[in-house]
């Protein structure tokens, strides 16, 4: 007899953590199947040359759709992000806790699920299909330590993807 049953996916989320309260947020969207689509990394020739991230054409809408996000969520800001071959991080701040049109508290599901599946939604409609893996992850920025951490290691994680991927750099 054949197993029809799923597999239970594994919640990611705070057990009881309101996401869209005020605060900053750090966020992991990920590629299908982990395909480098979205940039290449070159590695300098000189020993104090800094790698450089060139986006694909991929990586260029993921850029664009990124920046005009605050058109659409003006009580989201974006503080830093990069966009790595085949994900993206995101430090993201909820300013204020977002209103329905009326003044009245908006539904409860997560502000920042709704900012990344309108993310995703937005560059599916310029590439013509979906290249993103299924959810993302995120993290809860606790307090200022954790949230300059979070942001050094954005602002240097093309230095990790090189030490970690040196074989794929410059292909």
């Amino acid at each position: 007899m054949e197993n029809t049953t799923l597999p239970k996916r594994k919640h990611i989320r705070l057990e009881g953590y309101n996401y869209n309260n005020p605060g900053s947020y750090f966020i992991t969207i990920c590629t299908e199947n982990e395909e480098k689509k979205l940039s290449t990394i070159r590695v300098g020739t000189g020993v104090l040359d800094r790698p450089k991230n060139e986006l694909t054409e991929y990586g260029k809408v993921a850029d664009k759709r990124l920046k005009e996000m605050s058109d659409f969520y003006d009580n989201i800001s974006i503080d830093k992000y990069i966009i790595l071959p085949n994900h993206i991080h995101i430090m993201l701040t909820i300013k204020s806790v977002p209103n329905g049109p009326s003044g009245t508290p908006v539904p409860t599901d997560s502000l920042i699920a709704r900012f990344i599946s309108t993310f995703k939604r937005f560059c599916n409609k310029e590439y013509g299909k979906n290249i993103w893996q299924r959810g993302s992850y995120d993290h809860i920025i606790r307090d200022e330590e954790d949230y300059i951490e979070t942001l050094s290691y954005i602002e240097n994680n093309s230095l990790k993807w090189i030490t970690t991927h040196r074989e794929m750099c410059n292909e």
